[in-house]
């Protein structure tokens, strides 16, 4: 086992020699032996090591009596020890996790982070194996995870500024367990491990013992299949942010992505999953667990259907707003309600889209140029100005032309995004006559020609 490990750390260059590590110690066999490789097998390589253990409070007595132990054993090998007490169920209820496995990584991990910080830790080292590395991807792929999230437990990856590491995941856990006995190391049990109550657990002692009996060395396959595997992705994902680069017009972390439909199609479909991904993962600033392989193809679905517009909802609160070649991912929910303004004159109005509106009066008609500008002869219609938002039913009478439009057809013909529609300001006279849409359309009210000596001039301001 030691010459595994140690040529697993050598062919992954886990760390080098004289280099600062933390190991997270639980009390049981695979820590602890892992705090022992470090601090005594590995005494030649003057590591500096500390031992980092939380108590998550879930078994009373028992897990206080683990800290005490890990402390004890750290004493004993003159090793460092920070030690924590952490009431997990509390955490739990106070963020609304709904697994208390996850309250438990969350609150172990935040801990971790605190100590890296506080001893200047370049390494943080964890005592996955290779038979958890078996579990973990049977586990992924049969829920169905997203494509990164298939593949197994890395052996290395940055955490909290500097690298987690995993050097045991060479061994397996007889080959562990036969170093405790081999090196007289004393280890607690945590008896939940024996319960069918955790899906890990069912993994372990229903389906691992079958392939091992298949091949003894079956561990020693997944991890070089996931080795594999992460290359292959690495270059994929590589590509992918490449081709997103073009794809993505406007983001904002952890709240909005507008992304280019047309251009997001023309990738190819490994790189439109890995993009999918990636969009989730700066929208939820973290890999979400509530996230399948299963969603992602259906956002790929959503965008692929010919209808011009749509919503999808994903777990979170996240959502999907479809307009013609555009879709948005936001968490952003339209807080904006209606609104209706009366323009004084020789003033304005900012509406709540940050664009304004402004009203003077002239005795003169100036030159009127774009859908920017509105001239009102005072004498055609009935003061006040008032600026709203759009209501069924609305029309306008439009500049040259016989009849009435809907507004609502004006949208879609200019293909006004329909998380806009319902901004969009309206400009109407005391009797509601519908006068113009700013930067849209003007009605067949506009004094242009007229020579009255009363003008009322608008003016739109977009945010």
């Amino acid at each position: 086992m030691i010459e595994k490990v140690l040529n697993f750390i050598k062919r992954q260059h886990l760390f080098p020699r004289k280099a600062r590590v933390a190991v997270g110690v639980s009390g049981g066999p695979d820590s602890l032996a892992l705090l022992h490789f470090l601090h005594n097998t590995l005494k030649d390589w003057d590591l500096h090591v500390i031992c980092l253990h939380v108590d998550h409070m879930l078994r009373g007595f028992e897990s206080l009596e683990d800290m005490r132990f890990v402390e004890e054993f750290c004493n004993k090998h003159h090793i460092p020890f920070e030690g924590k007490s952490i009431d997990v169920r509390a955490y739990q209820d106070v963020h609304n996790i709904s697994s208390i496995q996850v309250a438990a990584r969350e609150v172990r991990y935040e801990f971790f982070s605190e100590m890296i910080s506080k001893h200047r830790i370049e390494y943080l080292a964890l005592a996955h194996h290779g038979d958890d590395q078996i579990e973990t991807m049977l586990m992924r792929l049969t829920r169905g995870a997203s494509p990164s999230r298939t593949f197994g437990i890395a052996s290395s990856r940055p955490f909290a500024g500097s690298m987690l590491v995993r050097p045991f995941l060479a061994v397996t856990k007889d080959e562990i367990l036969t170093y405790c006995g081999e090196q007289q190391i004393i280890y607690r049990h945590d008896k939940s491990n024996d319960k069918s109550d955790y899906t890990r657990n069912r993994f372990r002692h229903s389906i691992l013992p079958f392939l091992k009996s298949e091949n003894s060395a079956v561990h020693e396959r997944f991890q070089q299949f996931q080795e594999f595997v992460s290359a292959d992705d690495d270059l994929l994902m590589e590509l992918t942010k490449q081709h997103l680069n073009t794809v993505i017009k406007r983001k904002t972390i952890g709240q909005q992505v507008v992304i280019r439909i047309e251009l997001f199609l023309t990738m190819p479909i490994p790189l439109q999953r890995r993009a999918i991904h990636l969009i989730l993962n700066y929208l939820y600033e973290e890999t979400s667990s509530l996230i399948s392989a299963h969603h992602i193809q259906d956002i790929i679905s959503f965008l692929l259907q010919p209808h011009p517009s749509g919503e999808w909802h994903l777990p979170g609160g996240l959502q999907l707003i479809r307009s013609y070649d555009e879709c948005e991912f936001t968490f952003q929910k339209d807080s904006l309600e209606d609104y209706a303004y009366t323009i004084p004159l020789n003033g304005d109005v900012l509406l709540p889209t940050g664009c304004r509106l402004t009203a003077l009066s002239a005795k003169e008609a100036p030159v009127v140029r774009g859908l920017d500008m509105f001239l009102i002869d005072k004498h055609d219609i009935k003061l006040p100005i008032v600026v709203r938002t759009r209501r069924n039913g609305d029309k306008i009478s439009l500049k040259g032309m016989n009849g009435h439009k809907k507004v609502k057809d004006i949208f879609i013909d200019n293909k006004i995004p329909i998380h806009n529609r319902n901004q969009w300001p309206i400009v109407v006279d005391a009797t509601g006559n519908i006068l113009w849409l700013p930067g849209l359309k003007k009605s067949d009210k506009e004094a242009i020609g007229k020579e009255t000596g009363d003008y009322l001039i608008l003016y739109y301001t977009s945010s």
